[in-house]
């Protein structure tokens, strides 16, 4: 079958590289996509805001399939849009996409069935949340309500910061994403990401990882999108994913589709491992960036099979993902700047000479400027290694790294740090 890839990121790039592999696929279409993508789909000028384009060219073109990788489309309606035109697309509808698109509406619905998550007060000025601030103390956690690409949360460990935080919120700084903030209580325990793939009715697990969101080695410095993952996640054990599964995610499903908004696609559960068990932190609709480039350069299933199952309400009659026991580890390239105002036009080579030790090199925003491959985005390349442990696969990530030449780009060099430290110990 032909199918349609919406996206232009890393997980766009680990996405298309998958889904090329498979046997069911015809031909791959990628929109707008970027230049790795090119190496595995034809890119097409089309954007996800205008619907009716994307069900122009579906039809056109005999789409059997359409993968919306980013967020922002699944909460403006698109696979909505797909599934009246009978266009089967994978990624929940606009209503279960507020699961991502509102913290207040995730932090509802789980006050409504039950599900484990920090206590919270929804507020929507700087009055209100002043006095959700000394209601909680701190540390605390601040959340912009709506979509602000990884960068709308603030974990204050100080009144000062706090207060700072909801000012920078309500001052208008995140455009719609800030008319609204959730104030939560503090977690204590082991951040990782687990991720379900759904039908609306029966529930696969699928990998688990861990993101490294802060800037700075040692998890110092500002939030980002993530600046390195590792898969799988030693700390999540069989038993806390179970445990996940049954008190976090079929709640939530069987919530959903009780409430007339059935999910259909991958559910990303960021948990908090604390004493009193898994506690949710935040629901994504789509795959992680960059927990998708880890947990792709594991999976061993058919991608399109699983995508395809999800869109047409069969997963229940296909077998669950299977993936390599390796360790994966991808190193995240930024520009100088991020998260802040990125550098943009700084040159990259070295690429092939990464990927010739058997690292793969996904990119996240790059560009060609006259035939050269050039930085155009905050994050920019996604170094991922494979190997028998996470010490193996750091080494082999961060050997790829060292030979890619681009003197405007920084990197954490303590990518999987804690697990390393643990095996270290024979933990």
């Amino acid at each position: 079958m032909n199918i349609l890839l919406l996206g232009s990121g890393g997980r766009e790039h680990a996405l298309a590289w998958k889904l090329a592999q498979s046997p069911r696929c015809t031909k791959l279409f990628a929109a707008p996509g970027n230049p790795g993508i090119a190496s595995h789909a034809e890119l097409v000028a089309l954007s996800a805001e205008d619907h009716a384009a994307v069900l122009e060219f579906c039809a056109a073109e005999r789409v059997g399939l359409v993968v919306v990788g980013p967020e922002a489309p699944l909460v403006d309606g698109l696979a909505d849009a797909l599934r009246a035109a009978g266009i089967p697309v994978f990624g929940p509808s606009k209503a279960a996409a507020q699961l991502e698109g509102s913290k207040a509406f995730t932090k509802e619905l789980c006050a409504r069935h039950n599900i484990p998550t920090a206590g919270f007060k929804r507020v929507t000025n700087v009055t209100q949340a002043t006095l959700a601030l000394a209601e909680f103390g701190a540390p605390v956690v601040v959340k912009a309500d709506g979509l602000a690409a990884g960068k709308g949360v603030t974990v204050a460990m100080t009144m000062a910061e706090a207060q700072a935080a909801v000012e920078e919120i309500f001052s208008g700084k995140f455009g719609a994403a800030g008319a609204e903030a959730v104030i939560e209580e503090f977690l204590e325990g082991e951040e990782a990401s687990f991720f379900a793939l759904t039908d609306g009715h029966t529930i696969l697990p699928f990998a688990s990882a861990q993101d490294h969101k802060r800037v700075g080695e040692g998890d110092t410095g500002p939030n980002t999108g993530g600046m390195g993952a590792y898969s799988p996640a030693h700390v999540l054990t069989p038993l806390l994913e179970g445990e996940a599964m049954t008190r976090i995610i079929a709640p939530t499903v069987k919530g959903l589709a009780d409430e007339g908004m059935p999910y259909s696609g991958v559910l990303f559960l960021g948990v908090m491992l604390t004493r009193r068990g898994p506690e949710l932190i935040e629901y994504n609709c789509r795959f992680g960036d960059p927990e998708c480039q880890v947990m792709l350069m594991r999976l061993e299933s058919d991608l399109v099979e699983l995508l395809l199952a999800c869109a047409e309400g069969r997963l229940a009659a296909i077998e669950p993902p299977r993936f390599s026991p390796d360790t994966a580890l991808t190193v995240v390239l930024a520009a100088d700047g991020y998260p802040g105002t990125p550098k943009k036009g700084g040159t990259i080579a070295g690429v092939e000479a990464a990927e010739a030790t058997g690292a793969r090199v996904f990119h996240a925003g790059t560009a060609l400027a006259d035939g050269a491959l050039v930085a155009n985005g905050g994050r920019v390349l996604n170094v991922t290694a494979r190997g028998a442990s996470v010490t193996e696969a750091q080494a082999r990530a961060y050997a790829a790294v060292d030979l890619i030449e681009a003197p405007d780009l920084f990197c954490r060099r303590d990518i999987g740090w804690r697990e390393v430290a643990r095996e270290a110990a024979g933990d």
